[in-house]
C-alpha cells in the first residue's frame, strides 16, 4: 500500500507527467465558460448520475433499451464497488491541493485519488452506451472525456489518476458488454 504522504508514489516519470498536465490546465481554470462546463460535468458524474440518466432516457425507448439500462446501472454498480471500495484501499494517494473557491462548490471524496471513479464510470458508461449505437460512439466517448478531464480541472485528481480510471472503465465495460449481451443483438451494431 502506498503511503498517503507520498508525493510521487508511482516514480518520478509519473510526478513530472502529472506536474506537465497540472500546469498546462492551470493556464485555463479561472475562465468561466471552463470553470462551468468542467465544474457541471463533475457534479454530474457524482455517483454516475449523468450515466444512469442516459441508459435510463434510452430505457423508456423499447424494451431491449430497458435491458441495456439495467445492464448499464448493473455494471456501474459494479464498478463503483471495483474502483472505490476494491482498488482506491490499495492505494494512499492524496488529492490535489485545492485553492480558490472550488472546495466550497465541489464535493471532495475522502477517499484515495488513484484511480479516478469519476472516470472509471465515464468510460464503462461510453462502452455500454455504444455498444449497439455505434454512431452515437463519438458522443458518449467525448463526453467521457470531459467528465473524466473534470477531475483534473477542478484540482481532485491527479491527471494519472484519471488515465489509470479510463483504462479501468473501458475493460469494465468490455469485460460486461462481452458478459452481458441482448438477446437480440445485432453483431453489426445496427438497430434491430
Amino acid at each position: 500500500m502506498t503511503a498517503p504522504t507520498d508525493p510521487a508514489p508511482f516514480g518520478p516519470a509519473i510526478a513530472r507527467f502529472d506536474a506537465a498536465v497540472e500546469a498546462a490546465v492551470d493556464r485555463w481554470r479561472g475562465r468561466k465558460g471552463f470553470d462551468l462546463v468542467f465544474e457541471t460535468a463533475s457534479h454530474l458524474g457524482d455517483w454516475s448520475v449523468i450515466w444512469h440518466l442516459a441508459g435510463a432516457a434510452r430505457g423508456l425507448t423499447s424494451d431491449q433499451a430497458a435491458d441495456e439500462a439495467i445492464r448499464l446501472s448493473a455494471t456501474l454498480g459494479l464498478e463503483s464497488l471495483i474502483v472505490n471500495q476494491g482498488i482506491k484501499r490499495l492505494f494512499g494517494r492524496r488529492r490535489p491541493s485545492l485553492d480558490g473557491g472550488r472546495a466550497d462548490r465541489l464535493r471532495r471524496p475522502s477517499t484515495s485519488s488513484f484511480p479516478s471513479g469519476h472516470a472509471s464510470a465515464a468510460f464503462c458508461a461510453a462502452v455500454l452506451l455504444s455498444d449497439r449505437h455505434r454512431a452515437q460512439a463519438p458522443f458518449w466517448y467525448a463526453l467521457a472525456v470531459v467528465v473524466a478531464f473534470s477531475r483534473v480541472y477542478v484540482k481532485l485528481h491527479h491527471a494519472s489518476d484519471v488515465v489509470a480510471g479510463s483504462v479501468i472503465g473501458f475493460v469494465l465495460g468490455a469485460v460486461s458488454r462481452s458478459l452481458w449481451t441482448s438477446p437480440n443483438r445485432r453483431p453489426n451494431g445496427g438497430r434491430p
